[in-house]
């Protein structure tokens, strides 16, 4: 079909509702030459008025609306439609848009309203037969046909007998006429007065004619309103087909969308999977963590309790040792006095400490036992032993009645040892309440 800048008016409307004699075509051949151009000659009626957007169409044989068309061409408008020559008009199809097959098309003029105003007897498109072609014949030809013409004279005398034997039979079909002609005569009659109600009946059919072209007239309008209705349906439904494809394409995408979503959502399901294994594991990692940490808790409170017990202990120990490091310091002290006396008492009988043979063991040597150094012995060692007493020279224990110092010796010592006595009063406190000791004591200088 031929491209156009701009597109012929079409419409829907049906053959039965268009003028095909407003228009006549002439000279259209029975065929024509597929590869030449054709011309299209055609006459305007008396009463029909072209108008600026009319066009000669070249349509298939059995089409039903003016939208067929293969190709078309406009129409030329006559600058004087009085003018006789005026109204008739030609157009020329060029070969290239013409159709290619041998199918059956026939020329339709069609106004700017999209309604056929006329169209020609059908033609094809193909190349000429032989039987069209002018035939030269030869002198033997020419005899063969002279004595074909001998046998068509032989054979038109036997017509003529036959003719004579048919003129009996015309005499005989005469009579018989005869007798039809009087049947005639009595069919006229009845004629006559069915012409009377045909007239009756026609006077009343060109009053409902005139109703019913007025009903056309308004048809024909409200046909028109409903082409232009048409056209605007026909270009939403374009316009709705374009969007319809592209929510086609639209829901293609979305549909690979959610393919891919969906192994997307399949891989997190794995992920997710796997994450609750690891979950699940790391809470009993966590909770073996837990239970080692109790454990270990348990194990660090027995530890602690363990070392407090320790310290107390060592804390215990401790004063033990600064007692016995005190009572020490005294016996040292105790030690020097009796030194100093031992000199004295050497002095006066005129002895030199430093001339006996046996030396006074010093502090450090314990200075508690008998001086071998002294001729007649010490004669102070009695009252010496008697007012400071070792703090080993103990009595026997009272509990197991043994001579040497026992555990039950140790404990007693280490309980005094533990206790605080006032040096002005005598009061004892236990050696955890060395603050409140202290503090009676300082009372007593008030």
């Amino acid at each position: 079909m031929e491209k156009t800048v701009e597109d012929p008016p079409t419409s829907a409307v049906l053959l039965d509702h268009c003028h095909f004699s407003q228009v006549i075509f002439n000279s259209v051949e029975k065929f024509y030459i597929p590869g030449g151009d054709v011309t299209c000659h055609y006459t305007f009626t008396q009463h029909f008025i072209p108008r600026r957007k009319d066009w000669i169409g070249i349509f298939r044989v059995g089409w039903k609306t003016t939208r067929e068309y293969y190709t078309f061409m406009w129409v030329n408008l006559p600058i004087d439609l009085n003018n006789e020559s005026a109204k008739q008009q030609e157009v020329q199809f060029k070969a290239y848009y013409l159709p290619k097959d041998d199918e059956y098309y026939q020329f339709c003029y069609v106004d700017q309203d999209g309604v056929v105003r006329g169209a020609s007897i059908p033609f094809q498109f193909r190349p000429e037969n032989e039987e069209d072609i002018l035939v030269v014949t030869t002198q033997e030809e020419v005899e063969e046909i002279e004595q074909h013409n001998k046998e068509l004279c032989k054979e038109n005398q036997d017509l003529k007998d036959s003719c004579v034997s048919l003129q009996k039979q015309n005499s005989d079909m005469q009579a018989e006429l005869q007798k039809k002609q009087e049947e005639l005569e009595t069919l006229r009659s009845i004629n006559k007065k069915l012409e009377l109600k045909v007239k009756e009946q026609e006077d009343y059919w060109e009053t409902e004619l005139l109703q019913l072209k007025e009903q056309n007239q308004k048809m024909s309008s409200e046909n028109k309103e409903m082409g232009i209705r048409v056209d605007q349906l026909q270009a939403q439904l374009s316009t709705q087909e374009k969007e319809m494809e592209k929510l086609v394409q639209g829901d293609q995408d979305k549909t690979e969308q959610l393919e891919h979503l969906k192994k997307e959502n399949d891989h997190l399901f794995l992920s997710l999977t796997e994450q609750r294994k690891d979950q699940k594991k790391l809470e009993q990692t966590v909770e073996e963590m837990k239970q080692n940490e109790t454990t270990a808790m348990k194990k660090q409170q027995e530890l602690m309790d363990e070392n407090f017990e320790l310290s107390r202990r060592l804390s215990e120990k401790k004063i033990i040792c600064n007692v016995l490091q005190r009572e020490k310091e005294r016996l040292e002290g105790e030690n020097d006095l009796l030194q100093r006396e031992n000199s004295r008492l050497l002095s006066y009988m005129g002895l030199d400490f430093n001339s006996l043979p046996y030396q006074v063991p010093t502090s450090d040597e314990g200075g508690a036992g008998q001086n071998p150094g002294l001729v007649y012995g010490n004669p102070y060692s009695g009252i010496q032993e008697s007012s400071s007493p070792s703090p080993l020279s103990i009595e026997k224990c009272p509990i197991c009645k043994a001579d040497d110092i026992c555990d039950h010796t140790l404990e007693q010592q280490q309980m005094q040892a533990l206790c605080l006595n006032c040096p002005i009063c005598g009061k004892t406190f236990p050696a955890r309440e060395k603050q409140i000791f202290e503090d009676h004591v300082f009372c007593h200088s008030l």
